[in-house]
């Protein structure tokens, strides 16, 4: 039988939890500065979490983390952490655990229920849909340019044109990974963009490029440099539909690597939405 025993100090599993997710960002190609960057932004987060001790049979198994918090007027449920030592594993306290979590979020109004996995966790939440993945490639030598595509600053004859198709698309991003209504999602969208460019093309430590492919506009890209230490973050890198099948999208992805490199940094990394499952393979 699995039991859980709310925490009044966390501090063993807070050192853990720390240790595993250095472990994590360092697999996934990220320098000692990124990490601790990234590290951060938990650390701002958890102290709002329930930890609870998962014990079998009078023995302390692992943890469970849980909080439910206010998103864009939805309570949001979140499992922020679930590990079962390795002796233990297989025994039914994972299912057991997420049981426990969902039934803990569900009392407290949570009308939805997320998690972020920095490892992979099995059949255990093959229930759950995908909202998004965050990818990250480490990049150590310029990428060999595609033969007959480049990329061009964009001009600001260009920029409006782009700026509402960016926001209308990442509005669809969020309503299909089910994230939030559409109405919910613009007002994001309005929010995020004016934060993220305040000054448009002229905010600073952003490449705004066009891609073009014998001299026609075959797509865009926008990245921000320095997003975390020696990272530069793709928000975006676009393939026009008729475009779409001819290899463009891995020329994209050069042009992104070739970007963040001239910007003096070593690692690319990009959120894919889920149900873009092109993106997700490239």
């Amino acid at each position: 039988m699995t039991e859980f025993n709310i925490l009044g100090d966390g501090t063993e599993w807070h050192m853990d939890f720390e240790r595993r997710l250095r472990a994590s960002y360092a697999a996934a190609g990220l320098g000692i500065g990124a990490a601790e960057r990234m590290l951060e932004d938990v650390r701002a987060i958890i102290g709002d979490w329930t930890v609870a001790e998962i014990r079998g049979a009078g023995t302390q198994v692992g943890y469970v983390a849980v909080a439910v918090t206010d998103d864009n007027g939805t309570l949001a449920g979140r499992i922020g952490d679930l590990r079962v030592d390795a002796p233990h594993v297989g025994q039914g306290h994972e299912q057991a655990a997420r049981d426990w979590a969902e039934e803990w979020c569900a009392e407290r109004g949570a009308r939805r229920l997320d998690i972020r996995l920095t490892e992979p966790a099995g059949e255990l939440f093959g229930g759950y849909y995908a909202r998004g993945q965050v990818r990250t490639r480490r990049v150590s030598s310029p990428p060999e340019p595609i033969d007959g595509v480049t990329a061009r600053p964009m001009t600001q004859a260009q920029y409006p044109e782009w700026l509402a198709a960016e926001k209308l698309a990442y509005v669809g991003d969020i309503v299909r990974a089910g994230a939030l209504s559409p109405e919910e999602a613009v007002r994001k969208s309005d929010r995020d963009f004016a934060k993220l460019i305040p000054e448009g093309l002229a905010t600073p430590d952003n490449s705004f490029l066009v891609l073009e492919a014998a001299t026609e506009q075959i797509g865009t890209g926008w990245l921000k440099h320095g997003h975390l230490p020696g990272v530069t973050y793709g928000y975006s890198l676009y393939i026009q539909e008729e475009h779409r099948g001819k290899g463009y999208g891995r020329a994209a992805m050069t042009a992104g690597e070739q970007a963040m490199l001239a910007a003096g940094d070593s690692a690319l990394m990009f959120t894919v939405w889920g149900g873009n499952e092109v993106a997700m393979n490239l």
